[in-house]
């Protein structure tokens, strides 16, 4: 057995998981004087958080069981490469998620939840701020707000879309067309509206943000370990980590492993109902300099982001249910380009077939039925700490995330209430 251990009278812990929100919690942990460990099986950032949208989305503030939904499905999950797609084959493994999803439509736990993904949301690319010039990487984070484009929406149905932001204390102003193309002339004229959020960002390089942080915590002390962890288990020094390498010996641990976490806590006697939401990415190359993007946009009816970055244009989102080891549908992402024809008069040209692998991803947002993440002291086990289950806003809350969790082990109290965020919610 390895006994990973610096100073006896410092605790030392283990962080799992490499992505976004791990990241943030081993640099928090780390810079709190705690020895850490960031342990992985792929690499720093190499899962959902790789070849993401880059858009800190702090307006995602209503949660993603939408009444509504329910008279949509049907007619989303039939179209194969529709903007939802329920993989047959998974459907029974499925079904229970969906059930306490659909609980969550009801208009009480809808305004609740709300609430907590405000109140999670408010600050949090101000976290990111000071992390990121101490990394000296200011520019992975530009602040010029996002567009939600609409084509063929009612004028009714928009503006009802603009007052529950407002209402709900989103900063967002409404847009017609000239005012919409005054601000990206790039965009389709068939786009008639938008909404304009003015107080949110993107990243030209969310996976630079991973390596940079995580390049951050090192030198400050983290040390990372790159193995898969099969087993959690307790004794009267602490908690044994077995992984496909060795058994490893920590005084406490933070599970942020996302979508892989379930199989984790299971042991533990945990309930953890989190679904991988699959999402897809197809990057192009730039454009010419006047046809380039300026901030994120997303079409309200297409359900997808286009995020100007280094590289060029990503396209990202969609949503499939297929579980965590089918293997990707790339024509998923071949589709985001089609929509994009829609949205931009001039884009890059673009064949399937002779795209090269890298410009394809495919990534398991974590997601929970209520929207809510999971963050909390472990109920049973007073020395595991929870971070996981971000959906859509992994990145986005990264940074408040990892300064909770400090919080949590230093015996601070928290700036936020966390008690939406418990596992107790499903246990």
């Amino acid at each position: 057995m390895t006994k990973i251990q610096i100073d006896n009278s410092e605790k030392n812990i283990a962080v799992i998981g490499a992505g976004i929100i791990g990241i943030n919690c081993a640099l928090e942990l780390q810079s709190l004087g705690f020895q850490v460990t960031l342990i992985d099986k792929s690499g720093i950032g190499e899962g959902c958080s790789k070849a993401n949208a880059g858009h800190f989305a702090t307006e995602q503030v209503f949660p993603l069981a939408e009444p509504s939904l329910i008279w949509k499905f049907p007619k989303l999950l039939l179209d194969p490469l529709g903007p939802v797609s329920l993989s047959a084959s998974y459907l029974p493994k499925a079904l229970p998620w969906f059930g306490r999803f659909i609980i969550n439509m009801v208009a009480s736990k809808r305004a609740k939840n709300s609430m907590a993904l405000k109140t999670l949301n408010k600050n949090a690319i101000r976290y990111y701020q000071p992390l990121l010039q101490e990394a000296k990487a200011e520019k992975l984070l530009t602040l010029k707000g996002s567009l939600l484009v609409f084509e063929n929406s009612s004028d009714e149905s928009i503006k009802r879309q603009f007052t529950d932001y407002k209402n709900a204390g989103v900063e967002v102003l409404l847009l017609d067309r000239q005012q919409t193309l005054l601000l990206e002339p790039n965009l389709h004229r068939n786009i008639r509206a938008s909404l304009y959020f003015t107080d949110v960002g993107h990243s030209i390089d969310p996976f630079a943000i991973c390596t940079t942080l995580a390049e951050l915590a090192f030198q400050k002390g983290c040390v990372f370990h790159q193995a898969e962890v099969l087993n959690i288990s307790h004794n009267a020094l602490g908690i044994n980590l077995t992984t496909t390498n060795e058994t490893l010996q920590f005084d406490e641990i933070v599970i942020a492993s996302g979508a892989w976490s379930k199989k984790l806590l299971a042991p533990l006697g945990y309930n953890l109902p989190i679904e991988a939401e699959r999402g897809y990415s197809l990057d192009l190359p730039p454009c010419k300099k006047e046809h380039q993007l300026s901030r994120p946009v997303a079409s309200a009816e297409r359900k997808f982001i286009m995020t100007p970055m280094r590289h060029g244009l990503r396209l990202a989102g969609t949503v499939e249910y297929a579980g965590l080891n089918k293997s990707a549908n790339m024509k998923r992402a071949d589709m985001l380009f089609k929509n994009a024809q829609h949205i931009l008069t001039e884009l890059p040209e673009y064949n399937p077939d002779d795209a090269k692998p890298s410009q394809k991803w495919m990534g398991h947002r974590p997601s929970m039925p209520d929207s809510l993440p999971v963050i909390c002291q472990a109920p049973k086990h007073e020395n595991i700490y929870l971070a996981l289950g971000h959906q859509h806003l992994g990145l986005t809350q990264g940074a408040i995330t990892g300064k909770i969790i400090g919080q949590l082990i230093s015996k601070k109290e928290t700036e936020i209430d966390i008690r939406p965020f418990s596992i107790t919610r499903f246990n």
